[in-house]
């Protein structure tokens, strides 16, 4: 059994879409494995994009992470990753397909409603990061 790491991002939560967006999961077979509705603390969201502290969106992304209560949840399944990402849909929503989280809700690349892990190792770091005594 594979974990992914997903966070419902304060867009989403704002309009609503947290029992859509978790049923999705949920109606795929996935398991929930820990969920947490809260307020990220700068540092947390600092060391969770930290792989892009160089790049021009960091503090762009960061500061709109901030701005309201974010879901934090630990799936578990079969391939969970790579099927939580095509779930999502494309980072860009105008390249998201109609069926996907975000081809169905997101409207811009700044507010796309949900992060997921791209990989084991980035799944690992997120999952210690927002769960630590998660075994």
């Amino acid at each position: 059994m594979e974990r992914t790491f997903l966070m419902i991002k304060p867009d989403a939560v704002k309009r609503g879409l947290i029992g859509e967006i978790i049923g999705r999961f949920e109606r795929k077979g996935f398991k929930l494995i820990a969920l947490d509705h809260t307020h990220a603390s700068r540092e947390t969201v600092e060391a969770h994009y930290a792989i892009h502290r160089d790049k021009p969106f960091f503090t762009p992304v960061v500061n709109f992470i901030l701005t309201g209560p974010v879901v934090t949840m630990v799936w578990e399944g079969d391939d969970i990753i790579s099927i939580a990402r095509r779930m999502m849909g494309a980072t860009r929503p105008t390249e998201s397909v109609p069926g996907t989280i975000r081809g169905d809700y997101a409207s811009n690349v700044e507010e796309n409603l949900i992060h997921g892990s791209d990989s084991p190792e980035t799944a690992a770091y997120e999952i210690g990061l927002w769960y630590p005594n998660l075994k």
